[in-house]
């Protein structure tokens, strides 16, 4: 994370941080102009604000605001500091203590829209008289997710991944750019296993495994997922000739119907194994890591969150 002016913080050092609200606001999120705003609202509606400075802070900064008795959590970023301020409440084991909460200030901020949330203003009002909701929370492993978990997806596509591609694709900006870059992807040698039985597991060489919580796949429609039914969706998209999804109206026609080279299903877990000796890369809310296994699972309803007018409990098509 680049360094950033965090006068007008909250100074945290090292130990507790006691106060009933905390705002964990990335201040070089999106196009880095929103820092004022965010502080000023924050002010008026009693919140200590934490700026990070680094990568992994918001994670610290909520577990430490968890464990001294928060009731209300807020990120203010992007979805990769959404991501960081879940897995620090869930590090503290305080999803039945803490309401979280999302001021979006990133440059797609998927998340924030999936849930209703529709700006910075609109935030703070939900935060206040936002229907109260109880989402589920997708598990990597050790570590959470709450909108997506993609794997195939590369640090140099994110790098390349321009923000005016981001707002108007959201992931999928990062599915084009992927392609465009890997023309010569040789795949990922998988086996996902979503069952006991032989119709719930795949194995091949895919371009991408598409989970969502939050996030919806395809992409065509809504990208809102049923975020409480206690499922991940699931999109294989199988490796094949890369002139075929080099433009984005293919790979918009890709992801908005089922063909012969795309896999679709629902479960509450995972299994996914590299069926080489290479680590594959994902991406849980933006956030990257890589693994040679992975087990993805669900906690169902467990992060209670103030969601917008816009959010749907059973989104149409589910």
């Amino acid at each position: 994370m680049d360094e950033a002016d965090t006068s007008g913080d909250f100074s945290a050092v090292d130990g507790t941080i006691e106060d009933e609200r905390v705002l964990v606001l990335n201040p070089v999120s999106g196009d880095s102009g929103h820092g004022d705003q965010v502080r000023g609202l924050a002010a008026e509606h009693g919140f200590t604000v934490l700026g990070t400075e680094r990568e992994g802070e918001a994670v610290d900064f909520s577990r430490r605001a968890a464990e001294g008795g928060a009731s209300m959590v807020v990120a203010a970023g992007g979805d990769g500091t959404v991501n960081e301020v879940v897995h620090g409440l869930n590090l503290a084991d305080a999803f039945d203590s803490v309401t979280f909460g999302v001021v979006p200030t990133g440059t797609g901020n998927n998340f924030a829209g999936n849930v209703g949330i529709t700006g910075i203003e609109h935030a703070f009002e939900m935060l206040e008289d936002g229907e109260r909701r109880r989402i589920d929370v997708g598990t990597a492993d050790d570590r959470t997710f709450v909108n997506s978990c993609v794997g195939g997806l590369t640090a140099a596509a994110s790098g390349e991944t321009d923000s005016e591609q981001k707002e108007r694709l959201g992931v999928l900006a990062y599915v084009v750019e992927t392609l465009r870059l890997m023309s010569d992807f040789e795949g990922l040698e998988l086996r996902v296993e979503a069952g006991t039985t032989a119709a719930e597991s795949w194995s091949g060489h895919a371009l991408f495994v598409l989970v969502g919580n939050g996030r919806r796949f395809p992409a065509e429609g809504r990208t809102q997922a049923n975020m409480e039914d206690g499922q991940l969706e699931v999109t294989i998209i199988e490796k094949m000739p890369a002139k075929n999804l080099l433009s984005e109206t293919t790979a918009h026609r890709l992801f908005g119907s089922e063909t012969e080279h795309v896999t679709s299903l629902k479960a509450p877990r995972l299994d996914i194994a590299a069926e080489n000796d290479e680590p594959v890369q994902f991406s849980l809310d933006g956030e990257m890591g890589a693994w040679k296994k992975l087990t993805l699972g669900v906690r169902s309803r467990v992060l209670e969150l103030p969601v917008g007018p816009k959010y749907e409990p059973v989104p149409d098509g589910d």
